[in-house]
């Protein structure tokens, strides 16, 4: 697995432009486009979708580093790709060394995939049993639509950045997702998208071009 080293973006300078979509994320967008499109019920979406995560996370060299920016003690979520019909979104999220992030899951099926460092998720369902779970690089969690909850999402290294990568069953962008402040308090206002004006999505208009294996 090729490993890279993610900084801390100088807020002072020009905000990074996304560029072209990078060639592992444009198959994975399509594959997992027609997957939606012709699988035959959310149990077949979650199988497939499981490897073609694996197989996306399995390669850390590809995320466009304006989608990977640490926020200093704090998380964030960019949405990587937007889809017209909203079936589904693709949405990386960035914690920075020891940060969290609280997020009210929809009753939707999602594909996780952790891309880079480790991640540990918390039930804060006080009636869920057992600790946190630490998910290491290239580990790959599904979860079929259901009852929505809140889950904690941390930073499991002290010092280092760690990234997840998820695929929602519809387009997220209007639920709270709540940012965590150090004391481990959510914050008041839901958390949006981080992308900026420079950094938009992903859309079928930039995906339309040739894909070669």
């Amino acid at each position: 697995m090729t490993m890279t080293t993610m900084t801390i973006v100088d807020p002072t300078l020009p905000p990074l432009e996304r560029g072209p979509v990078p060639a592992a994320l444009k198959r994975f967008i399509w594959d997992i486009q027609s997957m939606v499109e012709l699988a035959d019920s959310e149990r077949e979406i979650l199988v497939i979708g499981r490897d073609l995560m694996a197989r996306l996370v399995a390669s850390d060299d590809w995320l466009p580093e304006t989608f990977a920016i640490a926020s200093p003690g704090g998380g964030a979520q960019f949405q990587l790709y937007s889809d017209g019909l909203e079936r589904f979104t693709v949405v990386s999220t960035i914690l920075s060394g020891g940060a969290g992030l609280l997020i009210e899951r929809p009753s939707i099926w999602e594909i996780r995939g952790v891309l880079r460092g480790a991640v540990v998720e918390e039930p804060c369902d006080a009636h869920a049993k057992g600790a946190g779970r630490s998910l290491p690089p290239r580990s790959v969690e599904t979860r079929a639509s259901g009852k929505g909850d809140r889950l904690r999402l941390s930073n499991a290294l002290p010092d280092q950045l760690s990234i997840s990568i998820h695929v929602y069953g519809g387009e997220i962008g209007k639920l709270s997702r709540r940012a965590l402040k150090q004391d481990g308090q959510a914050e008041e206002q839901p958390l949006g998208y981080a992308n900026g004006e420079n950094a938009p999505p992903y859309d079928i208009l930039t995906i339309q071009t040739e894909i070669r294996d």
